[in-house]
């Protein structure tokens, strides 16, 4: 029976999310139950593409990405595969008119760690547009349940907060991107010599992204505004950690929210939620 193969393909989508990020399950577990699969989903999608530029090392990773972005169109187009991951995406994605250009946006920046490793303005903007916006749009599109209206009305703050989370992702790992693969994602930065003046000029641009993301946060449906809540939550006191440390800390280790501090934001978090003071 299909239904049972969509079964156990959504079982491998939440174990991916599950292994691969106690943050963001955590998140996810806050959103209304129907809309929990489809972001599972998509987050499966999202992470087996970035584990194959950033951590396959030692194979074809060229190779794997092709034959990644082909099935990935195949399962679109015939609605079904036999890579469980991609057959739970394909499914959320005609469920919920997921825009197909957010696809091309998403694998090109994913193609661009093959190979690139410095940016300017325009290709810093370009992958983050493609590696943390478009994901957010995606989500968007469940969250909205395929409502034209209330996405094109949210579009631009959940554009913000994809780029608020993905920047605070490029800082917290500057030191492993620079040594481990030799990246460089902020425009025109010199990692060995990073300083105090340039990390707050990136937290000015974090802080202007979060402030917009908020108000789109407030106006989200019910069913998935706790849950992304939670996540902004958990990513600004990440970053207000990140900003009271110092530039040369921050290139010598990663920094972390302890899971026990998680908790109690995730407790306080559902407490303005209850009291409608978000």
């Amino acid at each position: 029976m299909k239904a049972l193969f969509d079964q156990v393909s959504m079982q491998c989508s939440v174990l991916t999310t599950k292994s691969y990020s106690t943050s963001f399950s955590l998140g996810i577990k806050f959103l209304d139950k129907k809309l929990q699969d489809p972001i599972y989903a998509l987050y499966g999608f999202v992470r087996f593409a970035d584990e194959i530029v950033d951590t396959f090392h030692g194979f074809e990773k060229r190779e794997l990405f092709d034959r990644f972005r082909a099935d990935t169109y195949h399962a679109i187009e015939h609605k079904i595969s036999l890579n469980p991951i991609l057959n739970s995406f394909q499914a959320v994605y005609h469920k919920y008119n997921i825009d197909i250009d957010h696809i091309n946006t998403f694998l090109r920046s994913m193609e661009m760690d093959l190979d690139q490793n410095e940016y300017d303005r325009e290709g810093y903007e370009e992958y983050i547009l493609g590696s943390a916006e478009v994901v957010g749009l995606m989500c968007l599109q469940v969250f909205v349940n395929g409502d034209k209206q209330e996405y094109d009305l949210l579009y631009p703050q959940a554009r913000r907060l994809g780029a608020a989370f993905q920047k605070i992702n490029f800082l917290r790992d500057l030191n492993a991107d620079f040594k481990e693969l030799g990246r460089a994602y902020f425009p025109g930065l010199d990692v060995e010599h990073f300083d105090e003046e340039t990390k707050k000029i990136i937290e000015a641009e974090i802080e202007e992204d979060f402030n917009e993301a908020y108000k789109g946060i407030l106006k989200l449906p019910k069913e998935a505004r706790f849950g992304v809540y939670v996540a902004y939550v958990y990513y600004f006191r990440l970053f207000k950690k990140i900003q009271k440390t110092p530039s040369s800390q921050v290139l010598q280790e990663r920094i972390r929210i302890p899971n026990q501090k998680k908790l109690a934001l995730f407790v306080g978090s559902y407490v303005k939620h209850s009291l409608n003071i978000l």
